[in-house]
C-alpha cells in the first residue's frame, strides 16, 4: 500500500450495510458458510433481524453441523452432499421460511407453493413462533433428500 507522510494514499474503506431489495430483502453476494448468513441476518430490517437470529439458532441447535450459504439473496440451510432443505427470505411484512420438501413434513407447513414439494411458513412481526413445531419441521426436513441448487 502506498503511503505519503505516514498516511495511506488509498481511500479508506467505509463499512456499509448491504442494500435492501424489493420488500426489504438484504442483497448479499453468493457465498458459502456461516459468515454470509450472519451478514444477511444482521442486514434484515427491524424486527426481522431478531427473527432471523432466532431461526438460525434453532436450526443450528436442531441440525448440528448444518451447512449454510447465501444464494439468490436468501440464506440456505442444508446437509453436506445432500442439498438444501430450508431457505429464508424477507418480504415487506413477514419473513418467509421455505421448506423445500415441506409437502413431506408432518404436519405440513401452512403455506402453499406453486411447486408441489415446497411449503412455507410466513412469520409476521406479532406472530408467536411455535418453536417445538418449527424444530420438528427442521429435523424432519434435514432428514429428507435436499434440493440441489
Amino acid at each position: 500500500m502506498a503511503k505519503a507522510h505516514g498516511k495511506s494514499t488509498l481511500p479508506e474503506q467505509v463499512a456499509t450495510k448491504p442494500a435492501l431489495l424489493s420488500g426489504g430483502n438484504p442483497q448479499i453476494a453468493k457465498a458459502y458458510g456461516d459468515a454470509p448468513v450472519q451478514a444477511y441476518i444482521a442486514a434484515m430490517p427491524g424486527w426481522k433481524s431478531d427473527v432471523g437470529r432466532r431461526l438460525d439458532a434453532l436450526i443450528e441447535r436442531t441440525v448440528p453441523g448444518v451447512h449454510k450459504a447465501v444464494k439468490w439473496n436468501s440464506p440456505l440451510y442444508g446437509i453436506d452432499g445432500q442439498g438444501w432443505f430450508l431457505g429464508l427470505h424477507c418480504f415487506t411484512k413477514y419473513v418467509k421460511v421455505a421448506f423445500f420438501r415441506g409437502a413431506s413434513l408432518h404436519p405440513v407447513p401452512p403455506g402453499a407453493s406453486k411447486t408441489k414439494d415446497t411449503r412455507y411458513l410466513d412469520i409476521h412481526e406479532d406472530d408467536e413462533l411455535d418453536e417445538a413445531q418449527f424444530t420438528a419441521w427442521v429435523k424432519q426436513a434435514s432428514q429428507l433428500p435436499g434440493e440441489r441448487m
